[in-house]
């Protein structure tokens, strides 16, 4: 036999796989339907167990893997389905639409904002590119960005959630957990980093040099090739620059921005000393209602997933079976719980688009916990 033939073969069995799986995920709504009547859940578990049992036992063994893995995920296909035709919703999509139809046209050009820091604050750039006119208050950590907001202080705060080399501000995603706050806009800021210091200063006379640990990260070859200089980090890069500015010492610098230099009157004793040139930061705008402008087609999720082997290849195969695209996928352990994670997603799509209300339905399904962080456009 030619290659032509075994793949003719293979058309022809396809074509009956086509014509049954249809067949199938027409009983699967009729389930659905008889279900909805009688209010019966979607899910039974315990026949999805003996259903994947009674596949295994019918394959011959080097097979069994193969074929579990198929149902598994027809199995899932078959719900996703179901929850399409019965309709219903979840409370996640009913939020959404409700976001959708409350939020204005136009993001605000003018509001009260938090940020962490002090004057210069690479937040402060942040936040000055997402608003045209905002009126920027100042806290000394990302808590009482939260606590403003919560307080009625700030509409709005603006906080660092990633960097292009330094990666994840995992502290600035815990709060939006703790505090169930939502993102309603991002922007990426390019951050050049100087190491200022009082006028008179030389390079040869720095002890210790004061910035916040992502901007010492970032900056961890130049700070190797000094020598007898202690790295002290603190809360902000403009309080580094604000603190040596106002010490009587001479012996101290900090790694800052150009900005910091001619606000807080120090000069350069280095500039663009970050290891890569290319190197931005994330910062999102927050709020404590969902707020979902035009133009949105960026999602951020986070969710604890079962654990059970396929889980997290369930999630992204519903990506991939609706045509959605993974911008970020990142994962951190859970302090409570032995070798078990918390996924970070941020997905490309519109949010108008009737895959995404759908995907965003079938989360709860096979998520152990699944949390909507909102929906936003991002200035670059």
């Amino acid at each position: 036999m030619e290659l032509t033939d075994y793949r003719d073969k293979i058309n022809e069995i396809d074509e009956q796989m086509i014509r049954l799986f249809e067949r199938r995920m027409e009983v699967a709504a009729e389930i659905a339907l008889y279900k909805k009547e009688r209010g019966l859940p979607v899910l039974d578990a315990a026949r999805e167990r003996q259903k994947l049992a009674d596949v295994s036992d019918k394959l011959p063994e080097d097979l069994q893997d193969y074929g579990v893995s198929l149902y598994s995920l027809l199995m899932d296909l078959s719900k996703t389905y179901q929850h399409s035709r019965i309709g219903g919703g979840s409370a996640v999509t009913g939020e959404i639409g409700r976001a959708l139809d409350n939020t204005p046209r136009l993001f605000p050009e003018k509001a009260a904002v938090a940020c962490q820091g002090v004057e210069g604050a690479y937040s402060q750039i942040a936040a000055q590119r997402l608003f045209r006119h905002p009126n920027i208050l100042y806290f000394s950590n990302f808590e009482a960005v939260f606590s403003a907001i919560e307080k009625g202080l700030c509409r709005y705060g603006v906080l660092p959630v990633e960097n292009s080399t330094a990666g994840t501000v995992n502290r600035a995603y815990d709060l939006m957990m703790k505090h169930d706050f939502r993102i309603v806009r991002s922007v990426r800021v390019k951050v050049d980093h100087n190491l200022l210091a009082k006028p008179g200063t030389k390079l040869e006379d720095v002890r210790e040099i004061y910035s916040h640990e992502q901007a010492i990260s970032q900056c961890s070859e130049f700070l190797g090739s000094l020598s007898g200089v202690k790295v002290i980090p603190c809360e902000n890069t403009a309080e580094a620059a604000k603190m040596v500015a106002e010490s009587d010492r001479s012996d101290i610098a900090a790694l800052s921005s150009r900005a910091c230099m001619d606000l807080y009157g120090l000069i350069s004793l280095g500039q663009n000393v970050q290891n890569n040139a290319n190197n931005y930061t994330r910062f999102i705008c927050i709020s404590r209602d969902l707020e979902i402008y035009p133009g949105a087609d960026r999602t951020s999720l986070m969710m604890v997933l079962p654990h059970t082997p396929g889980s997290l290849y369930k999630v992204l195969s519903r990506f991939y079976a609706l045509d959605i695209n993974l911008n970020k996928l990142e994962s951190r352990p859970l302090p409570d719980r032995n070798f078990e994670f918390l996924f970070y997603f941020d997905l490309e799509g519109s949010v108008y688009s009737p895959r995404f209300i759908q995907l965003m339905g079938d989360m709860d399904s096979i998520c152990e916990r699944f949390v909507y962080l909102g929906s936003y456009s991002e200035i670059v």
